[in-house]
C-alpha cells in the first residue's frame, strides 16, 4: 500500500479514536477502503482531445419521419452536432448522398405523418439556410457535411433503428455494420438482432427501453422496474441476459427526446449496474433526439473526447465508454425534487432562477400526477449552455474521483440508485457504507443534465456476483405470432409501387 494510502488510514483511525472517547459509544459503517476504480475516461486526454457533439438516433421521412434528409441534415448542424446518425426503422443509412430507401418503411411513413420523400444531398449544393454547403468523403471513406467552411459533421456510417414493424418497441440501434436493410418484423426481439450485429462486429444499443417494458406508463418512480412485478422482473432479466452475453451492445438508451418515456430509465440502468457489474459488465448509457421532427433535434445527445472525427474514432470511444450521455429535458419528478432541494442548501445565488422555475413545474405536477397525469418536465432554454464535463481525474491513493465541470449548479453521485454525495469531488471513503459496485455523476444547470458512464469499484467485501436464475426468453413466441402474419401481408401489398407513385 502506498503512503499516502497509509498515512490516511492512520489520519482515519486517529479522528475515529478521538471521537470514541469524547463521544456515547456509535456504530462507525464508513471506513477507508482499497478500492480499485475502473474510469471509463481512462484513455482519454481531455487536454489534448477535441470534444465532439453526438446524435446517434434520428429519423427522416425515409421511415416515419416528417423531415426530408437534406433538412435534418442542416437541423442539426445549425445547432453544432459534429456526429449525425440517421437511424430510421429497417433502413440503413449509406451516407448523405445515397439511399436504398425500403419501400415498406416509406409507406408506414406515408400511412403514419401523411409524408413521403427520399431526398439526398448532393457533393455541393445550398442550403435551405442559403449557405453553400459541401460533402466531402475521407480516404477511410467517412462522409462530412460542411458549410461554408465550417466544422465538419460526420455520417455514422450505416445507422439504422432494427425491428421497424414491431408491435411493443423492441428497437435496437445499431451502428458501423449494413444490416438490417429491409428486416421486417421483430416484435419482442431483441436478442436476434444483436447477436447478428456482435457476430459482424458492429455495435448495438437497446433503444427506450420505457416504451417496451411499459414503465412509461408508470406515473411514481417507485412503481417502474419494481422486482416484484412479474413482467418488470421478466423484462430486467431478459435485457440483463443480452448484457452478459454481448458486449458489442453496449448499455441502454436513458433519456431521449422529450424525455416522457424514458424519465424511469434511469432506475433501470442502476438496476443493471448493480446486478451487472459484480459479472465485470459495466452498462454504458446513451441520449438522443430519436428526432422525428426538427423541433426536438435540440434534446438529447452524447459528447464524445477524442483526437479525431472518424467513424474508426468513434467506434472505439462508444465501444469504451468513453462518452457522456446529455438532455435538455428532464422528466422525472422525484429527480426534479432532489435538484430542487440540492440547488437551495447550495444557497447558490444563481441557482435562484432555476429553483423557481422547478418549483413551478414540482407543483403543477403535484396536482397532475394526483390524477394519474405524467406531471411536468424541464425544459432547457435551447440557448441555456448545457453542463459539460472538460475533466475526469481518479486518484486511487486517496480513494477520489474528481470532475470539472461547466455551466454545473450542482454534481452530486449516485451509487445503488441513490444519491449518496453532492459536490464535484467524491472521496469513496466517506460512503464505504453506501457503495456497492459503482458510482456515477450528473451534472446539472440551466442548460439541462449531464451525465457520466460508472466508474466501477472492486475491493475487499464488494457485492458478488449472484447466481443466475434460470431464463427463457419467451419473446420467441411473439415473433412468430406477430411476425408472420406482417410479413406476410407485405409481401402481397404492392409496397414498390406505392411507394414510387408517393414519392
Amino acid at each position: 500500500m502506498k503512503f499516502q494510502k497509509f498515512g490516511k488510514k492512520i489520519m482515519a483511525a486517529a479522528v475515529g479514536g478521538a471521537m470514541l472517547l469524547t463521544m456515547a459509544p456509535m456504530a462507525f459503517a464508513a471506513g477507508d477502503v482499497d478500492y480499485k476504480i475502473n474510469n471509463p475516461y481512462d484513455g482519454v486526454n481531455f487536454e489534448t482531445y477535441n470534444v465532439y457533439k453526438g446524435d446517434l438516433h434520428s429519423h427522416t421521412t425515409f421511415s416515419d419521419g416528417h423531415d426530408s434528409l437534406p433538412a435534418m441534415t442542416e437541423r442539426h448542424y445549425e445547432l453544432g452536432f459534429d456526429i449525425y446518425a440517421r437511424t430510421d426503422h429497417s433502413t440503413v443509412s449509406y451516407g448523405y448522398m445515397k439511399h436504398d430507401y425500403v419501400p415498406a418503411m416509406k409507406v408506414l411513413g406515408l400511412i403514419k405523418n401523411g409524408v413521403v420523400g427520399g431526398e439526398v444531398l448532393s457533393e455541393n449544393g445550398t442550403a435551405g439556410n442559403g449557405k453553400a454547403y459541401k460533402v466531402e468523403v475521407s480516404s477511410a471513406g467517412d462522409e462530412y457535411y460542411s458549410q461554408d467552411g465550417g466544422h465538419k459533421m460526420i455520417s455514422v456510417p450505416w445507422g439504422n433503428e432494427q425491428n421497424g414493424t414491431s408491435f411493443n418497441n423492441a428497437h435496437v440501434n445499431t451502428w458501423f455494420v449494413d444490416y438490417g436493410n429491409g428486416r421486417l418484423g421483430g416484435t419482442s426481439d431483441y436478442e436476434g438482432i444483436i447477436k447478428a450485429i456482435d457476430e459482424r462486429g458492429g455495435l448495438s444499443v437497446i433503444n427506450h427501453p420505457g416504451e417496451y417494458t411499459n414503465a412509461r406508463d408508470e406515473v411514481y418512480t417507485e412503481d417502474a422496474y419494481n422486482k416484484d412485478n412479474v413482467s418488470y422482473n421478466y423484462k430486467i432479466n431478459k435485457f440483463e441476459n443480452i448484457l452478459l452475453n454481448y458486449d458489442s451492445c453496449i448499455g441502454i438508451d436513458i433519456n431521449s427526446k422529450g424525455d416522457g418515456r424514458t424519465r424511469h430509465d434511469r432506475k433501470l440502468w442502476d438496476i443493471l449496474l448493480t446486478d451487472l457489474v459484480p459479472y465485470g459488465r459495466n452498462v454504458y448509457a446513451i441520449a438522443t433526439t430519436d428526432a422525428h421532427n426538427l423541433g426536438i433535434v435540440y434534446s438529447g445527445y452524447t459528447m464524445h473526447y477524442m483526437a479525431e472525427n472518424t467513424s474508426a474514432n468513434l467506434k472505439a470511444n462508444m465501444a469504451n465508454g468513453e462518452f457522456f450521455a446529455a438532455s435538455k429535458y428532464i422528466g422525472n419528478f422525484n429527480e426534479l425534487v432532489t435538484l430542487r432541494d440540492e440547488l437551495v442548501a447550495s444557497n447558490n445565488s444563481a441557482a435562484s432562477a432555476m429553483v423557481e422555475k422547478l418549483n413551478a413545474i414540482i407543483e403543477q405536477s403535484k396536482l397532475e400526477m394526483a390524477n394519474g397525469e405524467d406531471g411536468q418536465k424541464y425544459e432547457a432554454p435551447e440557448d441555456k449552455a448545457s453542463p459539460l464535463f472538460t475533466n475526469v481525474v481518479v486518484d486511487e491513493d486517496e480513494d477520489t474521483i474528481a470532475l470539472t465541470a461547466e455551466n454545473a449548479l450542482i454534481v452530486h453521485w449516485i451509487a445503488n440508485g441513490k444519491v449518496i454525495h453532492v459536490g464535484n469531488t467524491i472521496d469513496l471513503d466517506n460512503y464505504s457504507d453506501k457503495i456497492g459496485s459503482y458510482v456515477r455523476a450528473e451534472a446539472y444547470g440551466e442548460g439541462g443534465v449531464m451525465y457520466t458512464q460508472a466508474f466501477t469499484l472492486e475491493y475487499d467485501g464488494a457485492p458478488v456476483a449472484a447466481e443466475r436464475e434460470f431464463f427463457v426468453d419467451l419473446g420467441g413466441i411473439a415473433t412468430a405470432i406477430c411476425d408472420i402474419p406482417v410479413k406476410f401481408l407485405l409481401s402481397i401489398l404492392p409496397l414498390n409501387f406505392i411507394a414510387t407513385i408517393f414519392g
